[in-house]
């Protein structure tokens, strides 16, 4: 019997190109075109035929993803590197549970905690005086609120948002510019309340927050680590604990999304949850071949692993989720970016491989010539929101017409005929305007923009690394890879301050010769 991997690989050897798949497939469109939670999701233009996807879908049951997903779902620590469970599910549920980590239910504690957030929201927008909050964090304690806000405020928010992330102290400046210290809550996000990013930034917002009488009351922290929140200055009634179950780049949906609960209000944040615990459900229980989590992780481990394609572009066609690709980039790269497997060995094939992107139709000015003519293939995501956000319907269709579009002419391309024709006969042009065609993208569409829509997209691309690092075999959850920089980085720090010189390698001592201006 040959190893599924082999069979995948032997199968996508035998695939036509893609023009040639909707000829000899009448019924692709329908097998490869799946909906749940208020997403459609069409794979039809990946590289695959009928009988390549029912090879991939070999995969899931070869690397027992239902145990898993059992696993993950029981509270067990699947975050075997540091002994974790990982539950960020049980944020979002509405059901009473049980939920248990290693054994302990913990469902009294995450209705708690999220009772208590949004009350705090509501109490913030019931009772007025604050006009901005300033979010403090960094990775996944600032780029999860940062999307749910810019997608889903309104034009004019009773409060609103800005977010102050990177080290450098302009960021911290621009975002207090303008502010008044007597009219701003300032939420400082942070796990361990060790983060130096983040301590510096809250450092800065504390002290200009002391300009104001009642300094205190307007600052709040979210964190694992209440005591040395506590330490830091904030009232015990302003700190909002969360557990060390909770991932950074998974934490939205615990306290950490308090301040989108208080710009966008309660309700908004809870509809987010929903979304996502829809999500979770769908996951949980639909088959493998309709799931959207499983389909979509075997679409991009397809193009990575049997095709070789090191590289993955996103375009959401949607200024309000010109973050996405961000999310992603984090999402994908931290948890499945992995060279050994969760019993320490190197894995088997290549794992995360490189995200990018912009919002359509920005990119399509940038780096959709490559996709379209480049040397290298690389795979699209397109995401679109079929109704109007806010404007003009009319500029929101062309909007959507560039976003088929661009899909269209991946697959179709241009023959050397067509483009010889285009070139007026001149076969030098024309070989610069053929386009090879058979580039594979995904369309992902949400009919609309709305709280558990996002929450349920969200959750989409969680639970599809997921499935990603069970296939690999590695562990999704713990991030190893961030830890040298930052030990470095406070060795070195003392001695740009002034401090004796350590011990370096000649091109780092120079550096920190030249910048303590020796």
């Amino acid at each position: 019997m040959i190893e599924p991997w082999e069979a995948l690989s032997q199968a996508a050897v035998a695939d036509p190109p893609l023009r040639r798949l909707f000829e000899l497939e009448p019924g692709r469109v329908r097998t490869l075109t799946f909906e749940a939670c208020g997403l459609h999701l069409d794979l039809s233009k990946q590289p695959w035929s009928e009988a390549s996807f029912a090879r991939a879908l070999d995969l899931i049951a070869a690397a027992d993803l239902p145990a898993a997903r059992r696993a993950l779902f029981a509270g067990e620590p699947v975050n075997a590197s540091e002994g974790r469970a990982v539950l960020h599910m049980a944020l979002r549920a509405s059901d009473a549970g049980p939920w248990t980590v290693l054994g302990q239910d913990v469902s009294g504690e995450v209705r708690a905690a999220r009772d208590r957030m949004l009350a705090f929201a509501a109490e913030v927008r019931r009772t007025g005086g604050i006009d901005t909050v300033l979010h403090i964090g960094i990775g996944g304690s600032d780029l999860g609120p940062r999307l749910v806000w810019e997608a889903l405020a309104p034009v004019a928010p009773q409060i609103d948002l800005r977010f102050a992330a990177n080290v450098d102290p302009s960021e911290i400046t621009a975002a207090l510019a303008g502010l008044d210290p007597a009219r701003t809550l300032v939420v400082v996000v942070s796990k361990t309340f060790t983060t130096q990013e983040t301590l510096f930034n809250a450092r800065a917002a504390r002290a200009w927050l002391e300009a104001a009488p009642g300094a205190s009351s307007r600052l709040v922290a979210v964190t694992a680590a209440p005591a040395a929140a506590a330490g830091f200055g904030v009232a015990p009634e302003r700190i909002f604990p969360f557990a060390d179950w909770v991932g950074g780049r998974f934490s939205l949906w615990s306290a950490v999304g308090l301040s989108c609960a208080i710009g966008l209000g309660p309700e908004a944040f809870a509809g987010l949850l929903e979304g996502a615990a829809a999500m979770d459900a769908h996951f949980r229980e639909a088959p493998a071949g309709g799931n959207l989590p499983v389909v979509l992780a075997l679409a991009h481990v397809f193009n990575r692993d049997i095709l070789g394609r090191p590289a993955r572009a996103v375009v959401p066609y949607a200024r309000r989720l010109r973050l996405l690709p961000a999310i992603l980039q984090q999402l994908e790269m931290e948890s499945n970016g992995k060279r050994v497997g969760r019993d320490g060995r190197p894995v088997a094939r290549p794992t995360a491989g490189v995200v990018f992107g912009e919002p359509g139709t920005n990119g399509q000015h940038a780096f959709f010539q490559a996709l379209h003519q480049g040397v290298d293939v690389i795979p699209l995501d397109i995401l679109a929101i079929r109704q109007p956000v806010e404007g003009d319907p009319a500029a929101h269709r062309a909007l959507l017409a560039n976003a088929v579009a661009q899909a269209e002419a991946l697959m179709a391309g241009r023959s050397d005929a067509e483009a010889l024709e285009a070139a007026g006969g001149d076969p030098v042009l024309a070989a610069q305007k053929a386009f090879p065609g058979d580039r594979p993208s995904g369309f992902l569409l949400m009919d609309r923009l709305a709280p558990q829509t996002l929450g349920a997209l969200l959750a989409l691309f969680e639970h599809k690394v997921f499935v990603e690092g069970v296939l690999w075999g590695i562990n999704s959850f713990d991030q190893w890879g961030v830890e040298l920089g930052k030990v470095l980085a406070a060795r070195i720090l003392p001695e740009l301050e002034g401090g004796p010189a350590g011990v370096h390698d000649p091109s780092t001592a120079a550096l920190i010769a030249r910048l303590r201006g020796a």
